[in-house]
């Protein structure tokens, strides 16, 4: 096994050491293969964590650039510990963004745009890919747009 390999995957995806080694073995080390499977198998334990309680959280904040376009998120997740991590926080302030560039009228639309940044994913597989990554469930409780 190439660990070059493993730590390249490692990187981009930021899944289990484990989960990168069997799925570089199931794609003989093909990595543009090994990553669809490790992203089919992240969207299958997201599913799985999807009815767990998510008490646990942080609100987060986006102003644009010129002033005129803000917008708060409240991201939930299940414990305090996730909740201070880097990658959440960021999930956070990526989906005020998307908030505040999109204007989404309720959360069910929210999670169906996709993704500015990425528009082949949507915002509810980037919540995913983070609920696959940090092990817990992840919800958008609510958010609001300001504009002038």
């Amino acid at each position: 096994m190439d660990i070059k390999l493993i730590k390249q995957l490692r990187d981009e995806t930021g899944v289990s050491i484990a989960d990168i080694k069997q799925a570089l073995e199931e794609s003989k080390n093909d990595t543009k293969k090994a990553k669809e499977l490790l992203r089919e198998w992240g969207l299958k334990k997201a599913v799985k964590k999807g009815d767990r309680v998510t008490e646990q959280g942080i609100v987060s904040a986006y102003i644009h650039g010129n002033g005129n376009v803000g917008a708060l998120v409240s991201l939930a997740c299940e414990t305090d510990f996730v909740a201070r991590t880097d990658d959440f926080k960021n999930l956070a302030k990526e989906i005020a963004m998307q908030v505040a560039a999109m204007n989404p009228k309720d959360t069910e639309e929210l999670i169906k745009q996709a993704y500015i940044r990425d528009p082949k994913v949507t915002i509810e597989e980037l919540i995913k890919q983070s609920i696959a990554k940090l092990g817990e469930n992840i919800q958008v409780k609510s958010f609001s747009r300001q504009a002038f």
